[in-house]
């Protein structure tokens, strides 16, 4: 089963240029005035309209797996707002989590 996200940004070319400059990820313009983001088998579709009459909010994480969680935190590091320092989680998981310009909140794990 494939998923795709659909969430609110306040400012498309921020996000656009947010994720493409993270590892992994490609960020193009698509249909209806929205940005496709693509990247570790996932995909998300931001809008800046504002079709839930409220400002951008998610009650979660979405969690991305990577081959080499510490490459990926070292080309990170200082650059994107930190959530969370790479670190052994007690279910398994190394993994750091990173924020994005709307307060989206992206973890990177690798199965230990």
């Amino acid at each position: 089963m494939a998923l795709t996200l659909l969430l609110r940004c306040t400012d498309l070319e921020r996000t656009r240029a947010f994720y493409a400059s993270l590892p992994g990820f490609s960020a193009a313009a698509s249909k209806g005035e929205t940005l496709t983001v693509s990247g570790h088998g996932a995909r998300v579709v931001f809008t800046a309209a504002d079709l839930w009459h409220r400002a951008p909010t998610l009650t979660g994480t979405l969690y991305l797996t990577v081959e080499d969680v510490e490459a990926c935190f070292a080309q990170l590091q200082g650059r994107v707002p930190q959530a969370w320092a790479l670190q052994d989680m007690p279910y398994g998981a190394r993994e750091f989590g990173i924020v994005d310009p709307d307060g989206y909140v992206l973890a990177f794990q690798q199965a230990a």
